[in-house]
């Protein structure tokens, strides 16, 4: 019974805890290769002297971090990353005796 229900339907979406389509889907891809296609052709048509353009980001998915995430988790590497060098530091450095 279950066989024959759409890849997009419902039950499908429900499954993989996405709300968006396959057409969906396809759209955001179609819409990063065009971004993709047009900054070639502007770094391909560029003044020998100025610096190619970069990428841009691809849209976003649905399970993609939101910028307030990405921003918490950058902020979060860089706190452990100075608390691990801290703990290192302590370690290696003798401690100063109070004067």
């Amino acid at each position: 019974m279950v066989e024959h229900l759409p890849p997009d339907g419902a039950l499908a979406r429900a499954a993989s805890g996405s709300s968006w389509t396959v057409a969906e889907y396809q759209r955001a891809d179609h819409a990063d290769r065009q971004a993709r296609a047009a900054t070639d052709f502007r770094n391909a048509n560029r003044a020998e002297k100025t610096a190619a353009e970069p990428y841009p980001d691809p849209v976003w998915r649905p399970g993609d971090p939101t910028p307030k995430q990405k921003a918490k988790a950058e902020a979060r590497a860089v706190r452990e990353a100075r608390e691990g060098c801290q703990r290192i530091v302590d370690q290696v450095l003798p401690k100063q005796a109070p004067m």
